[in-house]
């Protein structure tokens, strides 16, 4: 009668205050990892958030159905209520060793389900839940024995001490900072220090210092997205992908090119100039707002694309709640991305010489660079037509030079020239990537041409997908791509393009979800399997289960990809 009188107060409760309660996605995320030894099954619980003690089973489903909760290591409860409950702080783990299941069947093939049901202290009981794990083929045991690279990560934070983890952060900052996401930065600090530079001498120590300044700014802007996406799902970096929003910032960078150039002089008001001067001296306010802005802006517009450290952080913020470990990690990391930058700012101001006519050319180098920003940016809007501006920006650089006259620079201008008209004919031939404008003419080797030979089927949402999924007669491999993911680009045009990568695909369905436009159905489709942003790459076998341990997230170079792909298929 209790617990009837209980349910008939949750549901008053549910009535009345509907908006107090969690819904039961946010309230129990499950999860289900295996080691050499055993099963563990965790629920991270939601704030005041329970499970029933009596409710948490454990059952062998396949070869036979065979109740083994006792078996199973399940944690202390504790008294609540009149009931006895796990509150779990913030999670429950429930684990059961494999010795103990192969006690009860024969051979190694089984399927696992953990049942478990929960309340909330605001009044609501929730419906019971299970979820099921299945080890298979010997090849898929193995498979199950490891975790991708955001587990691994995730559980770095979770089971490492504050240390380590930020030690560990801050090394997978360095190593992405060699990816291409950081390199656009680059130009955009260095014509920072260059300007700052004209009108006054540039000390190693002035350039550490505004290169600490941009870098700070950008651990800022991860971090404060991260954060939001982890707690709510939102990714603020993607947000900013809109169209309109590049356009906007590509016109800004047009603008700081021309400035470059000499036309005009971007700079405060007079007004602030002189209310900046009155509280410290030039030399020390010279544009510290403006880097901090473009150094926050650049990260969110500039290197939006995920890597494992990033989603891993990121998972363990969403499930943990811990926004303070997840975003120092994610802070540390930035700083770690961000050595490179301190390095060439430190180098610049150390290396730089005086202030004279050079610095004009200089200036003029890094405005051609800030134009070659503005087009990779609008890329992404216009993908089909930015090779004839990349052919429009190469052809007038080396028309640009032609005031130069040493042999050097003429060498340079007359390959910069060649080059421009390569890409002019290859926008002609209907290329788009700059790298390889003449892939029209030369995709085919053999009699085959390699653009097709990876069949996409797109998908949308998750209808579509499931349709995708039932119909299909092989393994299926999901990619979740972006036209403004730079990652993204280097799996299509270089992983994807190797004959290797190619004949192991074919074995696959092919299907591609284009998050570009960051749709409701494109946030559906990612919240589905827990990705924040592209690239990811899903695989599903030929029982049309997902393969979560192979799961890819960031780019892999075909060596890289070719090496999961033989231990999992």
């Amino acid at each position: 009668m209790k617990k009837i009188a209980l349910l008939l107060i949750s549901f008053l409760h549910l009535f009345a205050f509907n908006n107090d309660f969690l819904e039961p996605e946010e309230a129990f995320k499950p999860t289900i990892t295996q080691t050499q030894e055993r099963i563990i099954f965790e629920v991270t619980l939601g704030k005041d958030i329970y499970l029933y003690n009596d409710k948490l089973k454990v059952v062998l489903t396949h070869p036979q159905k065979t109740d083994i909760t006792s078996k199973a290591l399940i944690p202390t409860p504790e008294h609540y209520d009149g009931f006895v409950v796990n509150f779990g702080h913030p999670s429950v783990k429930v684990e059961i060793a494999l010795l103990e299941i192969y006690n009860v069947i024969d051979g190694k093939e089984f399927e696992i389900e953990f049942f478990f049901q929960g309340c909330s202290k605001a009044g609501l009981c929730y419906a019971p839940m299970s979820e099921k794990f299945v080890v298979g083929t010997a090849k898929q045991t193995n498979l199950a024995l490891t975790e991708n690279e955001t587990d691994i990560i995730t559980n770095t934070l979770k089971d490492k001490s504050f240390v380590i983890v930020l030690v560990t952060f801050f090394g997978f900052g360095l190593l992405l900072s060699l990816t291409p996401c950081v390199f656009p930065m680059i130009p955009i600090l260095s014509s920072i220090i260059v300007k700052a530079g004209n009108n006054t001498q540039m000390s190693a120590k002035k350039g550490f210092l505004l290169s600490l300044v941009y870098v700070l700014a950008m651990s800022l802007a991860y971090t404060i997205a991260g954060v939001i996406a982890g707690l709510f799902g939102a990714n603020l970096q993607v947000i900013l992908q809109n169209p309109y929003v590049l356009v906007v910032f590509a016109l800004i960078f047009i603008a700081l090119a021309f400035s470059m150039f000499g036309y005009y002089r971007i700079e405060p008001p007079q007004w602030l100039q002189s209310k900046v001067y009155k509280t410290t001296t030039e030399q020390k306010s010279h544009g510290v707002v403006g880097i901090a802005v473009m150094g926050f802006l650049s990260a969110l517009i500039v290197g939006p694309c995920v890597a494992p450290p990033l989603a891993g952080a990121l998972v363990y913020i969403g499930q943990t709640g811990d926004a303070l470990l997840g975003g120092l990690a994610l802070f540390i990391m930035s700083l770690g991305m961000g050595v490179p930058l301190l390095a060439i700012g430190a180098g610049a101001g150390k290396f730089m010489p005086k202030p004279g006519g050079w610095m004009t050319s200089v200036s003029e180098i890094f405005g051609i660079l800030m134009l070659a920003i503005a087009i990779w940016m609008v890329e992404r809007v216009i993908p089909n037509y930015t090779l004839y501006l990349w052919a429009i920006l190469l052809i007038g650089t080396a028309i640009y030079l032609k005031r130069y006259t040493h042999l050097v620079v003429k060498t340079v201008m007359a390959l910069i020239f060649i080059y421009g008209t390569v890409c002019f004919i290859g926008a002609i031939s209907g290329a788009t990537n700059v790298l390889n404008p003449l892939e029209k003419f030369t995709q085919k080797t053999n009699g085959v041409a390699f653009e097709n030979s990876l069949n996409w089927t797109y998908i949308k949402n998750n209808d579509e997908l499931n349709n995708a999924i039932k119909t299909s007669t092989k393994p299926v491999m999901l990619d979740f791509y972006a036209s403004w993911c730079v990652s993204c680009k280097e799996l299509e045009n270089i992983t994807f393009k190797d004959e290797r990568v190619i004949k192991t695909l074919e074995k696959f369905t092919l299907l591609k979800a284009d998050v570009t436009n960051n749709t409701q159905e494109d946030k559906a489709l990612q919240k589905r399997f827990g990705v924040f942003g592209p690239p990811a790459l899903i695989f599903f076998d030929e029982n049309k289960q997902e393969i979560k341990q192979a799961q890819i997230i960031g780019y892999k170079n075909a060596d890289e990809f070719l090496e999961i792909m033989n231990r999992f298929f």
